[in-house]
């Protein structure tokens, strides 16, 4: 990835220029830039961020310059300027900061429809969350404890195990010490658990499937390890008619109305202070390598920002 100086672009019909305070770092961006997930070279990385509206192109009535917004989804965010459909615009709530907007919005609405629509969970829920001291794992503790299940989470290292419990897992699992299917076969006296909600992939699809008890649900929404490899359904059979899915954020946004709907859920959630996003670090933009290689490396417990 190089930083290379470009002319600043004008909105086109239905566009809008807005000038990017904060971009978030994610493990989609690393997928995109390895090629895991194919893209036209070359390219902008990032899809996340908050800043402000300085230029609409003709048409647009959801902003105005001056506006302060977010957003998840358009690419091309590790800029200092980018180009975005209006529709795809949520406002940045009055006294919410900047860079909290940016942190919550992908992972915020990740866990937001994960724990909502993809397996909603209610009181009487067991649920095991993956990586669950990262920023979406943190983020994910917090609804999922709210929503009134019992969280158990895995994590590396006995600080990471301190932060998910801090988050709102009620048990934590230190999966380098610990087997983790076993610990959720202990902890739930056999039964296993109604949902598995896995960011993790190919280390860990095939213990996450065994730790459910029958007609429980295998949700994996990253790759962080790997990709899952092909397997044969009677797999899903042979565990007690599991169900497996495979989601995405875009797919639980199709309409502004939706969009609305969540992004207004999380970033007002984070501006009562009712859920925390816990932000790493924030990096120059020239420093999006070094950002890269500090999310693969595993060793982040939150989430890490880049500022144009």
């Amino acid at each position: 990835m190089k930083l290379v100086e470009l002319p600043t672009p004008s909105p086109a019909a239905g566009q809008v220029l807005v000038r990017v305070e904060a971009a978030g770092v994610n493990f989609i961006d690393i997928y995109q830039r390895s090629g895991a997930y194919k893209l036209t070279l070359p390219f902008t990385p990032g899809q996340e961020g908050a800043g402000v509206v300085e230029a609409v192109g003709e048409g647009v009535v959801e902003v105005r310059p001056g506006d302060r917004v977010a957003w998840a989804g358009p690419l091309g965010s590790y800029a200092s300027h980018q180009l975005i459909p209006a529709a795809r615009l949520v406002p940045v709530p009055r006294g919410l900061e900047t860079k909290s907007a940016a942190a919550a919005m992908l992972q915020g609405m990740t866990a937001h429809y994960l724990v909502t629509d993809t397996f909603p969970l209610r009181p009487g829920h067991t649920c095991l969350i993956h990586a669950a001291a990262g920023g979406v794992g943190q983020l994910f503790c917090q609804l999922a404890s709210r929503a009134g299940a019992h969280v158990i989470g895995t994590a590396g290292g006995p600080e990471k195990v301190r932060l998910a419990k801090q988050a709102g897992a009620h048990e934590a699992i230190d999966y380098r010490t610990q087997d983790f299917e076993a610990e959720v076969k202990r902890l739930t006296n056999g039964a296993g658990v109604h949902v598995v909600y896995d960011s993790v992939g190919r280390d860990t699809w095939e213990k996450s499937l065994r730790s459910l008890r029958p007609r429980g649900m295998l949700v994996l929404f990253g790759q962080s390890s790997g990709t899952v490899p092909p397997f044969d359904p009677q797999l899903l059979a042979s565990g007690g008619s599991l169900f497996f899915t495979r989601p995405t954020l875009h797919s639980y946004v199709l309409t502004r109305d939706e969009l609305l709907d969540r992004a207004g859920a999380v970033l007002g959630a984070v501006q009562r202070g009712d859920l925390k996003p816990a932000i790493e670090d924030a990096l120059p933009l020239a420093n999006a390598a070094k950002a890269h290689e500090l999310l693969a490396s595993r060793k982040t417990t939150g989430k890490l920002l880049l500022l144009p």
